[in-house]
């Protein structure tokens, strides 16, 4: 499945992975690509290589959701 993080944060300054199929994934221009991946833990793993602060969408990553 390929995995994408959002390049903007939320308020809470969280930047959410999400699938490609998912219905909250940002616009092109502001989500990065991270790689095709098994499962969301090793998507969010690279994700915080570059946003430290990264968190799995409660939508299509709900496993590595963190509140």
């Amino acid at each position: 499945m390929k995995y994408y993080v959002n390049k903007n944060a939320q308020t809470n300054g969280d930047r959410e992975v999400h699938t490609e199929f998912c219905g909250y994934i940002p616009k092109v221009e502001n989500r990065k690509y991270l790689g095709e991946f098994s499962n969301c833990k090793d998507a969010v793993s690279e994700a915080k290589k570059t946003y430290p602060q990264s968190n799995g969408c409660k939508t299509c990553s709900n496993s590595c959701h963190t509140s």
